[in-house]
């Protein structure tokens, strides 16, 4: 049974190992069954289940989401966590794998195909936020079969990823989520829910994977460069910002054309376009 949601047995797992926190791998455990169970709920976790949980700490969320699911492969970076998770806090359930590795690093392809028949898996995710954005694109980015992420990080994060444009939260982040995900905010966390406690707020965000594309484009990369380019000095007009960039080699009278093209005024802001008006820009290139 689940055990570690409860604060003073997260204290006896640390204490008995001598635990100390590792700042450089941003460790905040969750101590709050109720988040816990809204995470597991929001996931849409059944028997039928693999799941890919990243970063799992001593074990809290993967005690939950192995009584939830058919299969679960933890991965954990810290070796310092692996004694607790396999000796201790994981030891009494079947269904679980843990790993000592960097996820950035793991064939996470080659894992599903072995684990679940290349079938998608479900991610749930405690996040250090400051390698949140990172991990979540290359799991998009691999073309691993994922049906949904549900991940906490950093409140902010969560709201740009959400973001729509002519909001001052959107931006690069927001499209490159929403390309490949449709997100949702399931709740926020305060900062008492965890140990120790963040100095930041929280969010759990749920990223349901597109089953096709929602936009069409002939050149994702391109289209890339041409979302970047358009937020990295926000406040310039389009055609600025792109014929400014290091990472286009377009002439302006070729950035005009396509503008035109697209229908797209070339003296609006990055910010005013959604994916599909990038997409199009993109393809008129």
């Amino acid at each position: 049974m689940a055990t570690l949601g409860n604060p003073q047995n997260t204290i006896a797992i640390l204490n008995k190992y001598n635990f100390t926190f590792q700042k450089k791998f941003g460790q905040n455990f969750l101590i709050d069954t109720h988040v816990l169970n809204k995470i597991i709920a929001s996931a849409h976790i059944s028997k039928e289940d693999f799941v890919l949980e990243i970063g799992p700490g001593i074990g809290t969320m993967t005690q939950y989401l192995c009584e939830a699911a058919r299969e679960v492969t933890a991965v954990e970076i810290d070796k310092n966590l692996i004694p607790i998770l396999e000796q201790d806090t994981l030891s009494e359930y079947d269904n679980v794998t843990v790993i000592n590795q960097d996820i950035l690093k793991l064939d996470l392809n080659q894992l599903v195909m072995e684990r679940n028949d290349g079938k998608p898996i479900k991610v749930v995710a405690n996040l250090p936020y400051y390698i949140t954005t990172p991990i979540i694109m290359a799991l998009f980015e691999k073309g691993i079969p994922i049906e949904n992420i549900t991940v906490m990080v950093q409140k902010e994060v969560a709201q740009r990823m959400q973001a729509g444009p002519g909001s001052k939260e959107y931006g690069a982040l927001s499209l490159a989520v929403q390309y490949y995900a449709e997100p949702y905010i399931v709740a926020n966390v305060p900062a008492n829910c965890f140990m120790p406690r963040p100095t930041v707020g929280s969010a759990v965000i749920q990223l349901k994977r597109h089953t096709t594309p929602c936009v069409i484009v002939k050149d994702e990369k391109l289209m890339f460069q041409l979302i970047r380019a358009s937020f990295n000095q926000r406040r310039k007009t389009l055609l600025n910002g792109l014929n400014n960039s290091a990472e286009l080699s377009f002439s302006k009278e070729e950035i005009l054309a396509a503008f035109e093209k697209a229908g797209i005024s070339p003296t609006t802001r990055g910010e005013a376009l959604t994916l599909e008006e990038f997409a199009k820009l993109a393809n008129s290139f």
